[in-house]
């Protein structure tokens, strides 16, 4: 079962941080939380620091942060304001710019609000608090690591602020904020237990591993290629800070039954009925139950899984027949992406044919899921699969847990480094691309083996290639091309689906959405117009 304390707040925390207008302690009500008398023992404690774990990330930025990359289109209500950053038609005063910084100042205040006042909680194990703190710290560094990945210059504190002082602080330099989650990450991994040290009940929260994971996704972001290898071999080479490996089954990995396995590093909880998501109501086929399309992969994505035998689709002797373009391909396509005469498993364990083709769904009188342009279906063509839930109830409601960090990215990342570094050997790959591969399906020895001829810059499309397809749908690719500086080659001009469009027009594929990026304005977010209405001490990144 898990783990229930980390995802019940149980207490609002306008309870905890009101004052109730008090002004003399001998005035402190008692028929009241207050700041005063709230920290009385150490389950209160629990609730502000569980507070700040559910402040960390939300299931529909999981999930549709992929459409504003190259992998999917979110085509229907601007989810999360996707659309219209992808279009390039954003300016300041976005719903998404000013909700981003909102919510991650909101959960760095809550940190400050448990590192500032746990100390009084009378009776609390020294070893306990210490723990607790350091998660706090864990999360404060996620949050400042999301801010300055989206705008640069943060404002950096490390108290709870006035709101004076809120209104009148300055953005802190993009290098300091980096220095000071780096020196966190370290500070906690310290102090943090590894995963096996957690007891069965304390299952979801922050770990030693995941400290160390995080400070390497960071490096990673800076092409700080040789640190990146240092701290990925912390989790590679040795089991002192976590026992991790690939879990048997890709598809596997992503099913309820199979939570806590030995990939997962950490990851946001979820409980049936008690804190739940329900994501695939709009994602999911329309035939399966879905309510609409909301956000639908593109045929870019699905162009980059490879063949079985190791070649792209375009390249000679892959084998690829545009006629019949899902056969022998990457597995992880079929565990990932819902394409014409697709087999959907069904929870009973039978399977129900997808037609999306127009005009092959034998019920022509009903044809839900066949693309047709305005329809409730999916523009492109192409549904989700990962992360379906088959135990999931009503409107998808669904309790599965969504991994934040997963061994095989740090495989990944160690990858990248080494061969950026022009060290990638036979050794490299077959700890790391080779592994992942058969753990996804591939057998034959042309995708499986290193091929020694290959260059520096062939190594690394075929690196890029992987991540892509191994991590489609888990919300990392916008963070990868932003950090390739490759947005603007991959974002401008047409999202695309499958080969349902007009026939003259791009050789038939259909033309979702037509998107504009621009290399000298759009890697950083704005500066939410709001918040630099109440502090005009604000500064706007360029061109915005």
């Amino acid at each position: 079962m898990k783990k229930i304390t980390i995802i019940i707040q149980g207490l609002s925390l306008a309870f905890i941080i009101s004052l109730a207008a008090c002004k003399k302690l001998d005035l402190v009500p008692t028929d009241k939380f207050t700041e005063a008398n709230y920290w009385s023992s150490p389950e209160k404690a629990a609730i502000v620091l569980n507070t700040a774990y559910s402040q960390m990330f939300n299931n529909d930025r999981f999930f549709y942060n992929e459409g504003l990359s190259d992998n999917a289109y979110a085509g229907r209500g601007d989810q999360q304001g996707v659309t219209s950053i992808a279009s390039g038609v954003a300016d300041a005063s976005l719903a998404r710019f000013r909700e981003e910084w909102g919510d991650r100042y909101a959960g760095i205040k809550t940190c400050h609000i448990f590192l500032e006042n746990v100390d009084k909680v009378p009776g609390f194990d020294e070893n306990l608090k210490n723990r607790m703190k350091a998660e706090a710290r864990f999360l404060r560094a996620f949050q400042y690591f999301q801010l300055y990945t989206w705008y640069g210059d943060v404002p950096l504190f490390e108290k709870d602020l006035s709101v004076t002082e809120a209104k009148s602080i300055s953005r802190t330099p993009r290098a300091q904020v980096l220095q000071f989650v780096l020196n966190e990450l370290d500070a906690v991994a310290s102090i943090l237990p590894a995963n096996a040290q957690y007891p069965a009940a304390d299952r979801g929260r922050i770990t030693k591993g995941a400290a160390i994971a995080l400070k390497a996704r960071v490096l990673l972001f800076e092409n700080r290629w040789q640190d990146v290898i240092d701290v990925t071999e912390q989790l590679i080479n040795s089991n002192t800070n976590g026992n991790y490996g690939l879990f048997t089954s890709y598809e596997g990995l992503f099913l309820p039954q199979n939570e806590f396995n030995q990939e997962v590093i950490f990851d946001l909880q979820y409980v049936p009925d008690l804190k739940y998501h329900e994501n695939f109501f709009d994602l999911a086929p329309l035939s399966v139950g879905a309510r609409v399309n909301s956000m639908a992969p593109t045929q870019e994505l699905v162009d980059d899984y490879i063949m079985l035998n190791g070649k792209s689709i375009r390249e000679a002797g892959s084998g690829y027949n545009e006629n019949d373009p899902y056969n022998n391909r990457d597995p992880r396509l079929t565990a990932t992406v819902v394409y014409h005469n697709y087999k959907w498993k069904k929870p009973d364990g039978s399977t129900q044919t997808i037609y999306i083709q127009p005009g092959t769904d034998p019920d022509q009188d009903k044809k839900p899921d066949e693309y047709a342009p305005g329809a409730a279906s999916s523009p492109t063509g192409y549904y989700m699969r990962k992360y379906y839930d088959p135990t999931s109830t009503v409107n998808f409601r669904s309790g599965l847990n969504l991994i934040l960090i997963r061994y095989a990215d740090i495989l990944l990342m160690y990858a990248e480094a080494k061969n950026e570094l022009d060290q990638m050997t036979a050794d490299v790959w077959n700890k790391t691309i080779r592994p992942i591969r058969v753990r996804a399906g591939f057998s034959e020895s042309a995708a499986l083996d290193f091929n020694a001829a290959l260059t520096q810059e062939q190594l690394q499309q075929i690196i890029r290639r992987e991540r892509r397809s191994e991590l489609a749908m888990e919300g990392l690719r916008i963070f990868d091309i932003r950090r390739w500086k490759t947005a603007e080659d991959v974002l401008n001009g047409w999202a695309h689906g499958a080969r349902y469009g007009e026939p003259t027009i791009d050789n038939g594929y259909i033309r979702a959405n037509q998107r504009s990026f621009d290399k000298n304005k759009h890697y950083l977010w704005a500066v939410p117009r709001d918040e630099r209405n109440l502090n005009p001490n604000l500064s706007q990144n360029d061109n915005w």
